[in-house]
């Protein structure tokens, strides 16, 4: 039998009303929303009950998101379903840094607090965007990229999907550019040109963060977004990094393949990262994990193959 992976939901997931169901079912699942607002008073709400312009504000939208991705992990262990290996994309890299057993859960969700708001800060500091290109090869995204002065290839989400992030005067020449190589290039309702030289402060500020506190190496092996590769002693600097570092998923969920994952249970809301493990990796099993209904589904399937 292959192995389990765990991928946590990163920005862009988030909808109001996610994670009530998970809160109200599994008690593993409850004390990750309890300690979150013993930390952050009035986190539950926000999930349950925010607007989604309320939790779409990055500052918001980082700890809400750790919380239903990591409530959705623990879950699942209290269901007895272990996985082998993890990964998480963007800040969903923080959620299963803590469920991973390199931090607690209270530093870890303290942790993405700061690193939203700092991340928030940067945003407001630039007039950024971020676009998703479709239909060219990785290769020409890069290669178009060098066209413009600030316009970056960030996140390599699946073969025929690069999203860059740029300065919104640049990136709508960018876009006529990729229509006339016969690409496709669709805004993303995002704050700020993320994973880029843009938040070049926000991930120096975050490390005099991480400076303050100490951890463990991981359990349960811990895949990172800068290097696809398993963080080893080095993940102060990985944590750094990773905010202005293009997000390696592609590679990321090759190398989980190579490592003997077949089964991959996306924890937290959406099947945004479900989609692009199937194209990255077709032959293996995708699962979800976001409420009651599919938490039972992703245990009986599993359990299906033991």
């Amino acid at each position: 039998m292959g192995k389990i992976a765990f991928i946590f939901s990163g920005q862009g997931a988030q909808y109001s009303g996610m994670g009530e169901e998970l809160y109200k079912s599994s008690a593993a699942a409850r004390e990750v929303f309890d300690i979150a607002d013993r930390v952050r008073p009035g986190t539950s709400d926000q999930c349950f009950s925010g607007t989604i312009e309320e939790i779409s504000i990055t500052e918001n939208t980082q700890p809400c998101l750790f919380c239903v991705d990591l409530a959705a992990a623990a879950a699942l262990k209290e269901a007895g379903v272990t996985a082998d290996m993890l990964a998480g994309f963007s800040l969903g890299e923080i959620a299963a840094l803590a469920f991973s057993g390199a931090a607690t859960y209270e530093d870890g969700f303290r942790l993405v607090c700061n690193r939203g708001a700092l991340m928030q800060k940067a945003a407001e500091k630039t007039d950024a965007a971020m676009i998703a290109v479709l239909k060219l090869d990785d290769e020409a995204v890069v290669a178009l990229c060098k066209e413009f002065a600030q316009v970056y290839p960030v996140n390599f989400n699946c073969p025929g999907q690069v999203v860059v992030s740029g300065e919104k005067s640049e990136l709508e020449l960018f876009k006529q550019r990729v229509k006339e190589l016969g690409g496709k290039a669709l805004p993303l309702k995002v704050s700020g040109g993320f994973h880029s030289p843009f938040m070049s402060e926000a991930a120096e500020r975050f490390s005099a963060v991480l400076s303050e506190y100490e951890f463990s190496d991981p359990i349960i092996p811990l895949y990172s977004n800068v290097s696809a590769s398993p963080y080893s002693d080095d993940l102060k600097e990985l944590l750094e990094k990773q905010i202005c570092s293009p997000v390696l998923w592609s590679r990321t969920i090759e190398n989980m393949v190579a490592a003997g994952a077949d089964t991959f249970i996306e924890v937290g809301p959406g099947k945004v990262l479900s989609g692009l493990v199937s194209r990255i990796a077709p032959g293996v099993r995708v699962l979800n994990v976001e409420d009651s209904e599919s938490l039972k589904n992703a245990i009986v399937e599993v359990g299906s193959r033991a």
